[in-house]
């Protein structure tokens, strides 16, 4: 009777152990950076995803193809937010057309064309009037382009994503912040889809840790 119990035993034991392996899969330091400090989200009642970007980075540009499917595909508890990041003066007209198109709604309709101007069709967009041709020929009238491209809006957004990239301590792009706690990078995680991967364990965790 003693074998059977062991046998008993073993099997109420293996899903504890399953669920540890699977709590290890991924490990903070190797896989993955805790952030020292939390840092704030925008909607504290969802688990945010933000993708700290670079319109110039071609690993960023390669990294669309990947992340554009996984994030239609993320649940209704999940936010998806870009920071573009700046890390120095001439960076910033990059992130002015971001959020020039955030502020005019149309980011869907000329996020992808910017990249492909500069890495496919390898043209020299720096400066207001270059990114000016891509809205334009997106449907946005010159006005409306300046007007929200100098506004004090854009100006504000500009100055939050270069402190935010601040707080996540960015090393490179693209890189992955889970709920302003945790830094996945491509390097640690193994690549674009080993990116992907952790950002969606630590997402698990957060939405274990919510209902605790």
């Amino acid at each position: 009777m003693l074998w059977i119990k062991r046998i008993v035993f073993v099997f109420a034991l293996a899903p504890l152990v399953m669920c540890q392996a699977a709590d290890e899969a991924f490990k903070a330091g190797e896989h993955y950076d805790i952030l020292p400090q939390v840092v704030r989200t925008a909607n504290a009642e969802k688990i945010e995803v933000n993708e700290v970007f670079s319109y110039t980075c071609g690993h960023c540009f390669n990294f669309q193809t990947d992340l554009h499917p996984w994030v239609k595909a993320l649940p209704a508890d999940v936010d998806f937010q870009s920071t573009p990041a700046v890390w120095q003066p001439s960076l910033e007209p990059y992130a002015r057309a971001y959020y020039a198109a955030k502020i005019l709604n149309v980011l869907d309709k000329v996020h992808m064309p910017i990249f492909d101007a500069i890495h496919v069709k390898k043209k020299s967009i720096k400066k207001q009037n270059d990114f000016e041709a891509i809205f334009v020929a997106e449907g946005v009238s010159k006005e409306k382009f300046s007007s929200a491209f100098n506004s004090f809006g854009a100006t504000s957004m500009v100055n939050q994503a270069k402190s935010r990239v601040r707080a996540y301590r960015v090393r490179g792009t693209p890189e992955i912040i889970v709920n302003g706690k945790y830094r996945v990078s491509t390097t640690k995680a193994g690549g674009f889809s080993g990116m992907l991967k952790v950002a969606d364990f630590l997402i698990a965790k957060e939405r274990a840790a919510k209902t605790k």
